[in-house]
């Protein structure tokens, strides 16, 4: 069993909907352990859009990396994502952040997720989930990752407990 973190998305249609749903879809295959509570954050790099609904949760799985992805990338497809302008507004988001302590780069995935230590988005919800899991290749936990980011964005909590 691995034990993989994953960033869940959106910010259009009924956003807590759309994150419920793929929460949903993931469960039917894998088993969530805990659920971040839900923020929500302003827009990054394409900012001419509605604010997003974001949360983190760990899940334990027998799939491979490979596999994840695929499975995860049929949900944003299953729930309507549609690529559009880069950074732009989306049904649904859901990004690998960290899957064991693996570190992987090609084509296909970056593992950790490169630009996880930056966004505070990331970081909040992650440390509502497991504060001190250790980013494979800064040797930093999650808390101490942190502490060292300027908190320009803004993130508020939205929801404490929703999900489960």
């Amino acid at each position: 069993m691995s034990v993989v973190y994953l960033s869940l998305g959106s910010n259009m249609g009924d956003k807590e909907d759309n994150i419920r749903n793929a929460l949903k879809l993931i469960e039917d295959v894998d088993e969530i352990k805990k659920v971040s509570p839900l923020y929500q954050t302003e827009p990054i790099g394409f900012k001419d859009q509605s604010y997003f609904l974001n949360c983190v949760i760990e899940v334990q799985t027998n799939s491979t990396p490979e596999q994840m992805l695929l499975f995860l990338k049929s949900i944003e497809q299953k729930l309507g994502r549609t690529n559009t302008v880069k950074n732009g507004p989306r049904t649904i988001d859901i990004d690998i952040l960290l899957y064991d302590d693996f570190c992987i780069k090609n084509d296909d995935m970056v593992i950790p997720h490169p630009r996880l230590h930056e966004r505070l988005f990331v970081l909040i919800p992650l440390m509502d989930v497991n504060p001190d899991v250790i980013h494979p290749l800064l040797k930093k936990t999650v808390r101490e990752l942190f502490d060292a980011i300027q908190h320009e964005e803004m993130v508020t909590l939205y929801k404490n407990t929703w999900f489960l």
